[in-house]
């Protein structure tokens, strides 16, 4: 009998230590995860004081060194993040990348002049993309020139620059009687005025305004080819619209470099052989003034190039030659025979496309597409030229190195005369949340109007969360922004009560390929292939956003090349947020800490148990120096 007491006193006591042990565990459990979550929501100081107490706007010679003196090795940041990587190894075999000749200051590796040679000139083609083949691949740092000054904050870089930015004079000189820009000591001016806008591009504005309405919300997205300094995108900006300015990089020097420096959207590239780099019915309007695009040559090719990218019912605005020619014809040195052949030849394409002429008056003319092609289709049954693309050889959205074809991009089939192609978008700024008629139709697999809804959710913690890690966002720190894989847009509609703008980037081996809903969402953007260098100039952005890119291209091409071209475009002191796993992460930070970048790798926002992290990052501030070289050439 003693003996079965004892059994029994012998599993109660296994029960109890057992039972004491599984809630030890789990209190230590319930303990380190609270310690995780406060400490996840308690921002590190080291960041913020890294953000703000950066060297910025030099005044003096020192502040303007050399890449080795000025970069001094910066203070080790606390790795945050809850995980088991071992960070004083992987700092042990940092590559440190040395700066590139201070003749490359302003080098853009897929325009290229001298490359750009090599090809054909017919349809512009030597001044298109021709990207660097992988012996004249550069793996160095592009330097900032000597004296470089952080830019003016928005709005007043509207209207100013400085000079040791862009030291470029040409276009004060070539374009001083039209306005495009004056140099006042230190810096430049930009008095809004363009060649056919000399009272400026406000009172320009003004005029078109009186032919279509521009302010009610209707026309949010505009594309302004031939965009000189974008004073015309400048001026949109407070009408609420937002308008992507391109120019090639020829002689019209840094015209581009200029647009971006003073905050307004603006990307390189032109009218040559190739598609434009967006979507099918992307923008509410289309504008070139003098931008010399030769309309009429090629069968009207270029505008069916306008047209694709057209929203139905959008606007196409032309002003200079060949429009009011009896007045300017001798201005021009043209004959009155060949300008009036030459404006014939545009109406005509334009009829061929179906459009209507909405109004000529005194240097304007304004066409505007149709609404949908019911009634199109009918006259293309008696005149066929140009005929309607075959959407199996040419989907109307592929726009990555595409040929332009002679032919009519069809719109999306509606039996309603009245209805929009495509479905109706809500006015702006209702457009942002919205759900994109490209989502509602199920064109966009896997993606539903409750997902869309989702995303929106999500980016409103993301955003609350950056707030917390960069304080600067929300204080107008940042003007220029481009996130690097934008899938819905959601980063860029959370930032939009900022003063800033987002160039919302879809990478052409993206899953799936959303651009056409940023569009519909009123935002802008542009397709990428990461593994070739982007059509901007250096030092164009103040920061870069990119959520799992590096996993999306760990397989596809060196990583290294993708954080060099990040480092050309992004401004010093510029800052960088990526999301990615934390394998990836720490593989790019090694990377980055050999760009004299300060980096900090933290949690997610959901918590330390999330496989994603967050690495943010601060480009130092750094010039370059004049060679030995060029100092004995002076």
């Amino acid at each position: 009998m003693a003996k079965e007491n004892t059994g029994h006193h012998h599993q109660a006591e296994a029960r109890r230590k057992k039972l004491t042990l599984i809630l030890g565990v789990s209190g230590l459990c319930i303990l380190f995860y609270v310690l995780g979550a406060w400490q996840n929501n308690n921002v590190p100081s080291s960041f913020s004081k890294l953000g703000c107490d950066t060297q910025s706007n030099p005044s003096s010679s020192s502040s303007s060194s050399s890449f080795s003196s000025s970069s001094s090795d910066s203070a080790e940041l606390d790795f945050k993040s809850h995980n088991q990587i071992d960070h004083k190894e992987a700092n042990q075999s940092i590559k440190y990348f040395e700066p590139c000749d201070l003749s490359l200051s302003e080098y853009t590796p897929c325009e290229d002049r001298q490359r750009g040679r090599r090809f054909d000139r017919d349809m512009m083609k030597y001044r298109e993309r021709h990207c660097p083949s992988k012996d004249e691949l550069l793996y160095c740092l592009i330097p900032p020139p000597p004296n470089y000054k952080i830019p003016f904050k928005w709005p007043q870089s509207r209207d100013y620059a400085w000079y040791d930015n862009i030291p470029h004079k040409e276009l004060s000189v070539e374009k001083a009687v039209q306005n495009w820009i004056q140099v006042e000591g230190d810096r430049f001016r930009f008095p809004g005025g363009g060649t056919m806008f000399p009272r400026g591009a406000d009172a320009y504005i003004d005029d078109i305004a009186r032919l279509i309405p521009l302010t009610n919300g209707g026309i949010r997205t505009a594309i302004d080819t031939g965009c000189g300094v974008a004073s015309f995108g400048a001026y949109l900006l407070k009408r609420d619209i937002l308008a992507v300015s391109f120019a090639p990089r020829d002689t019209h020097e840094a015209q581009v470099q200029f647009a971006l420096e003073r905050g307004v959207p603006a990307i390189i590239g032109i009218m040559g052989s190739k598609r434009l780099p967006y979507p099918a019915r992307a923008f509410d309007l289309a504008h070139c003034s003098r931008c010399l695009i030769p309309w009429f040559k090629n069968d009207g090719l270029y505008l069916m190039e306008v047209d694709r990218v057209l929203r139905p019912g959008g606007y196409w605005i032309l002003s200079g030659p060949p429009i009011n020619w009896k007045q300017y014809w001798r201005g021009w040195e043209r004959t009155e025979e060949d300008l009036k052949q030459e404006q014939d030849s545009i109406e005509e394409v334009a009829k061929s496309l179906c459009w209507k002429k909405v109004t000529e008056k005194s240097d304007l003319s304004i066409w505007q597409k149709p609404l949908n092609h019911i009634e199109c289709k009918k006259l293309k049954e008696n005149n066929k030229s140009p005929p309607i693309c075959n959407l199996d050889k040419a989907p109307p959205d592929f726009a990555w190195y595409k040929d332009l074809e002679s032919c009519v991009t069809p719109l999306p089939e509606t039996s309603n005369p009245d209805e929009s192609a495509g479905g109706a978008l809500e006015d702006w700024p209702d457009r942002a949340f919205a759900v994109p008629p490209r989502i509602l139709r199920g064109t966009i697999q896997d993606i539903n109007a409750e997902k869309f809804r989702e995303d929106n959710e999500v980016w409103k913690d993301r955003i609350a969360h950056y707030k917390k890690i960069i304080p600067e966002l929300s204080h107008g720190r940042f003007r220029n922004i481009m996130d690097m894989n934008a899938y819905l847009g959601g980063f860029a509609a959370s930032m939009l009560k900022y003063p800033s703008w987002v160039m919302n980037v879809v990478p052409v081996d993206a899953e799936k390929q959303t651009l056409g809903v940023i569009y519909e969402r009123g935002l802008i953007g542009t397709y990428q292939d990461w593994c070739e260098g982007f059509s901007t100039y250096p030092r164009t952005y103040d920061m870069i956003h990119a959520g799992g890119l590096f996993s999306l291209y760990d397989n596809r091409c060196d990583l290294t090349l993708i954080l060099l071209e990040m480092d050309r475009i992004l401004r010093p002191e510029g800052t960088v947020v990526l999301r990615d796993n934390v394998e990836m992460l720490t593989k790019v930070e090694k990377i980055v800490k050999g760009m004299k970048w300060q980096t900090q790798i933290i949690d997610h926002e959901k918590g330390p148990f999330n496989p994603e992290k967050i690495l943010v990052a601060v480009k130092t501030y750094w010039t370059g120096q004049p060679s030995n070289n060029n100092n004995n050439n002076n």
